[in-house]
């Protein structure tokens, strides 16, 4: 397990870069993997990524397992180098926005 001051690092890294709440982000895996036949159970929306992040943002701190913590790592990585904070996503990237979404990272959000 992480020590408790790289521990104390990642959750706060996390909470940045994950910038919607779990309410947010439960309702945009469920949009997104809704069809116009069904809409799937809100245990099962979404990508196993998704759903992890979703599990994490419920729990404290004290909580995570070492499953946990490498999903945080995995998440921060992912949105550091996907994310530019110099420049706004434009109309045209769509696609990037809603990939960072379905990991709980919203680009157009302050």
């Amino acid at each position: 397990m992480t020590d408790a001051l790289e521990l104390d690092a990642l959750w706060e890294d996390f909470h940045r870069v994950v910038n919607m709440t779990s309410q947010e982000l439960a309702a945009w895996l469920r949009v997104r993997d809704a069809d116009e036949n069904a809409e799937p159970l809100p245990e099962e929306a979404g990508t196993p990524t998704g759903q992890h992040v979703l599990a994490i943002l419920q729990k404290r701190r004290t909580d995570l397992t070492d499953d946990d913590v490498r999903v945080m790592y995995r998440v921060v990585d992912t949105v550091d180098a996907q994310a530019d904070p110099e420049n706004e996503p434009g109309a045209g990237d769509t696609r990037g926005r809603h990939r960072l979404m379905t990991i709980g990272h919203d680009p157009l959000k302050p």
